[in-house]
């Protein structure tokens, strides 16, 4: 097996690691606001992003993406564009489908964030964590 099949390998395994472990924080956060303090779904996805975000940069950086030539200065940027983008169709397609479905929030959040997440690895590998 090529050096790179095996790095590329390792990558995603990592990015599946640290991306599920970012979406736990995220998933929790938003769904016990909502469930347990009664805040607004719209509210509670923001809140479970903005804490979940440094989980996934820093996790990605040093273990998904540990091969990059980048700096911080370079990736974070990026990443952030990558994960604020990913997070702006998180909200427009929960928020939708709960309105169009009448669907419980956990539900749609927790498909929503799958789908999402398959975007934001190759939008990471390929732009954010590319080296120059």
């Amino acid at each position: 097996m090529k050096v790179s099949t095996v790095n590329h390998s390792r990558s995603i395994s990592w990015f599946g690691i640290i991306g599920s472990l970012a979406a736990l924080v995220h998933y929790c956060v938003a769904v016990s606001l909502e469930g347990f303090v009664h805040i607004s779904p719209a509210y509670s996805n923001i809140a479970g992003f903005v804490l979940a975000f440094p989980v996934s940069y820093f996790g990605h950086s040093k273990l998904s993406f540990a091969n990059h030539q980048s700096t911080h200065q370079q990736a974070l940027p990026k990443f952030f564009a990558v994960a604020l983008a990913g997070f702006i169709a998180n909200q427009i397609l929960v928020l939708s489908l709960m309105y169009v479905f009448k669907l419980p929030f956990w539900l749609v959040l927790s498909v929503v964030m799958v789908i999402v997440a398959i975007s934001s690895y190759l939008l990471s590998r390929f732009w954010a964590f590319k080296s120059k």
